[in-house]
């Protein structure tokens, strides 16, 4: 039979997608380990969580090199050696820093996880954090900070986040040149100490493993002697300014890097699904109207985006694009004119079906391994959602109806409660 590519295949609405649950125990010393079983392949994914991100710095940048050090020596083993440790039983390691946590991650072959756990807990119980691999790792800061500081991109999202939230703020904070150069191997080391040894973590343990794999997670982390942290830091205030429009001249750069937006709120707030429909129509897929209408209407750029950011405490809004210099006012506009339109008019159902359906199809596509389910379940955990917040993704995304788009739209796109930074020029 020939096929007939003119005719669609048949398609089917989703409605329902079982996320498996994240199965908790405490070990000896009552360190919670999260553990997700599935698929059918014999490999594992270790994430040690700690409570180590930019936000309890004292001196900035001090999380930030601990990250980038933490595998860089310990008191029995160099920077290679941990390497090569890793290497002869095919895993690897990686080590990511954000806002609120440092995490210590290893991908492997599970019939090999007990053997790694012992220098996996040396690392983070024994790190030493030579003098010579600081200055190596801050010369590299170093360098990648002014090549990012050319880019007109970067410029405008460091000074967005610190228009509406503030520069001390740490989701307003970033790192410059004289933080590099101020890190000192004692401040790393005090941090460490501080924030990640014989401090309390979480576990997340997922793929597919058996109780062999958890009994050698507690002989092996379970029997540390571990503390909690001395002081656990408040929940910092958000300040309800909406932050000062920003220029920035770069005469040398033909495009402008535009940054738009405002504080919001995290994935516990009523209107977060809600909202996120709404975004998707204005600007957070391929077929969005903002991608249609300056991008594929007027030709002024490649790709704009808008996006709502979610933190533990906060979050916000940004639209991002670069144009070039010509068309940033005319590009600012649009994005005005559209929002206006997206205020005063309903939403055509087909439009609302098509980004709904799309949501929900790549809410689905983002389940198909262990791990992409382990990190659902992880944001569940971390930030103190409903266990079923992920459960219901779909039924709360196809509730939204076009009038709940338009009530979004009037309360949260507001051009007055927008802040805007150009980083070219006009």
């Amino acid at each position: 039979m020939i096929l007939d590519r003119t005719i669609a295949p048949p398609s089917r609405k989703v409605e329902h997608v079982n996320i498996p649950k994240a199965e908790k125990v405490l070990l000896d010393n009552q360190i919670p380990l999260y553990s997700i079983k599935a698929g059918e392949q014999a490999v594992m994914r270790l994430e040690l969580i700690f409570d180590a991100g930019s936000r309890f710095d004292t001196l900035s940048g001090e999380s930030l090199f601990v990250s980038k050090m933490l595998t860089e020596g310990t008191k029995n083993h160099k920077a290679a050696e941990i390497s090569e440790y890793f290497d002869q039983f095919g895993a690897f390691i990686e080590i990511n820093q954000s806002f609120e946590r440092l995490a210590l991650t290893v991908h492997g072959m599970t019939k090999h996880l007990p053997k790694l756990l012992p220098m996996l807990q040396e690392v983070i119980s024994e790190s030493i954090f030579p003098e010579e691999e600081l200055l190596v790792q801050k010369n590299i800061a170093s360098q990648t900070l002014k090549v990012n500081l050319e880019k007109t991109a970067f410029v405008a999202s460091q000074a967005f986040r610190e228009q509406i939230f503030g520069a001390n703020h740490p989701y307003g904070k970033s790192i410059n040149q004289s933080a590099i150069e101020n890190i000192t191997q004692a401040a790393v080391i005090d941090f460490y100490e501080k924030q990640i040894k014989n401090k309390r973590f979480t576990i997340f343990l997922s793929g597919n493993f058996g109780e062999n794999e958890i009994k050698a997670l507690n002989e092996s982390f379970g029997q540390m002697l571990v503390f909690d942290h001395e002081k656990q830091l408040e929940a910092f205030t958000i300040s309800s300014e909406i932050g000062e429009n920003l220029l920035v001249e770069r005469p040398e750069n033909l495009q402008s890097s535009i940054r738009l937006g405002r504080k919001l709120f995290n994935r516990s707030h009523p209107d977060f699904f809600k909202f996120i429909v709404a975004n998707t129509i204005f600007g957070g897929y391929f077929g969005s109207r903002l991608m249609k209408n300056i991008r594929e209407d007027k030709g002024f750029t490649y790709g704009i985006s808008s996006s709502l950011i979610p933190q533990k405490e906060s979050g916000y809004l940004v639209m991002g694009t670069d144009v070039k210099k010509e068309f940033t006012q005319q590009t600012l506009d649009e994005i005005f004119k559209e929002i206006k339109i997206l205020q005063t008019e309903a939403v055509p159902e087909n439009e609302l079906e098509t980004a709904k359906n799309y949501m929900i199809g790549s809410f689905v596509g983002s389940l198909n391994t262990p791990f992409e389910v382990a990190d659902r379940q992880k944001i569940v955990i971390l930030e103190n959602l409903p266990s079923d917040f992920y459960q219901n993704y779909i039924q709360k995304v196809s509730a939204v109806s076009a009038a709940d788009v338009m009530e979004i739209a009037n309360k949260y796109f507001n051009p007055t409660e927008l802040c805007e930074v150009v980083v070219g020029g006009k």
